[in-house]
């Protein structure tokens, strides 16, 4: 982690759950965080907690279905820390429908945060490290498996907007190849976690906790711990396909602890692939 500390990362959603744990750990490592969300007050609490680490939190209200919010929070970076370094596009969100129930709001709702805002935030945070001459920035999606296998989600849209932070992923490594680039992009795409996705998203707390103790979930601090290993891979490291925690016996299958594969599966599990050109 050394080369990363005092550096700047971006984390959007950043006010709870796997954002929070993102961001705290972070900071704990020594990087000036900051961290974006709608309710900037939690991410507060948060900074607060963090006096006297290695590192520190700076909160930004941001509403990611705002182009003008995006880009004035970029702006408001680049004028207190220089610009980004890594940016960690967190936030996301479902309305725990079927695709037949949804209305064309909410659909829209979960396209401009899910796919254009980290389109957009990833625009921008790759200009801002080029113009300052940064070759091993990353950016970093956070996916889900369901981007990868539908799985247990009721949302299919959701499932849909996460297929396209898949194939956005992928493009934007590409473009980074055509560029002969060294900045890296990763996917990172958890199962099933325990924040307050699911409460927020099914809008029914017995549902919620229904969905919740169907099988061993994750924690939030389980999926910052993979952000943190691909941040700090090696910069030849092309290309994770990484299953590092335990998983489940599910229809019949047993999956193990710290295996390693190429494949997807339908279990609670963490796969990210992590892309960098190599020198």
């Amino acid at each position: 982690m050394d080369r990363w500390i005092g550096r700047v990362a971006l984390v959007t959603g950043a006010s709870s759950g796997i954002g929070a744990a993102i961001a705290e750990i972070l900071a704990r490592s020594g990087l000036k965080v900051v961290g974006a969300a709608r309710g900037v007050e939690h991410v507060q609490a948060l900074s607060d907690s963090l006096k006297g680490s290695n590192g520190s939190l700076t909160p930004i209200k941001c509403d990611l279905t705002k182009e003008d919010d995006i880009r004035n929070m970029f702006a408001t970076i680049k004028k207190h820390f220089g610009g980004v370094d890594i940016c960690i596009n967190n936030a996301g969100l479902s309305n725990g429908k079927k695709l037949l129930d949804s209305t064309v709001e909410e659909l829209h709702q979960m396209s401009n945060v899910n796919i254009i805002a980290l389109c957009l935030c990833s625009q921008l945070a790759i200009a801002s490290m080029r113009e300052r001459g940064i070759d091993d920035g990353h950016v970093i999606n956070i996916n889900s498996t369901v981007g990868h296998s539908l799985g247990f989600t009721s949302s299919r849209f959701y499932a849909a907007t996460k297929v396209a932070v898949k194939a956005i992923t992928e493009g934007l490594r590409q473009e980074m190849r055509e560029a002969k680039s060294h900045i890296r992009i990763t996917s990172v795409s958890p199962g099933l976690v325990s924040t307050q996705f699911a409460y927020r998203a099914l809008k029914d707390e017995n549902k919620a906790k229904q969905l919740y103790s169907s099988i061993e979930t994750l924690k939030p601090e389980d999926v910052a711990s993979s952000v943190v290993h691909v941040i700090i891979s090696p910069p030849h490291v092309e290309n994770i396909k990484q299953l590092p925690y335990k998983l489940n016996v599910i229809n019949g299958h047993t999956y193990f602890e710290g295996k390693y594969c190429s494949r997807k599966y339908e279990v609670n599990q963490i796969d990210y692939d992590g892309f960098g050109v190599g020198k």
